[in-house]
């Protein structure tokens, strides 16, 4: 008999920040402030895609670099992604051997 690894669709609550070591509490505070995605089922238990660890571990690093609060680093986030699309952006200009913009 041969058992297959497959690795979770999503996470539960208390998984989830057992994985991300994060208490879920402070989690459930992630997603009233937009900075966490997540789902819920029928019962409103909170369900975490994998790709939100990532998510987790960006908001831990830039508060103990920032010492921001939360909510602003909700703004900080959305910043820091618009930077990077107007920067794949100025490369794929480039690419095209497109005069650069900056």
């Amino acid at each position: 008999m041969s058992h297959q690894l497959t690795r979770p669709s999503r996470f539960a609550l208390e998984d989830f920040g057992r994985l991300a070591g994060t208490h879920p509490e402070l989690l459930k505070r992630f997603v009233a402030l937009g900075l966490l995605e997540a789902t819920t089922d029928r019962s409103g238990e909170l369900w975490f895609s994998p790709s939100q660890l990532r998510q987790v571990a960006r908001i831990q690093r830039l508060r103990a670099g920032f010492a921001l609060n939360y909510a602003a680093l909700g703004l900080v986030m959305d910043l820091l992604d618009r930077i990077a699309v107007l920067e794949a952006e100025r490369r794929r200009f480039a690419g095209r051997g497109a005069r650069t913009w900056i």
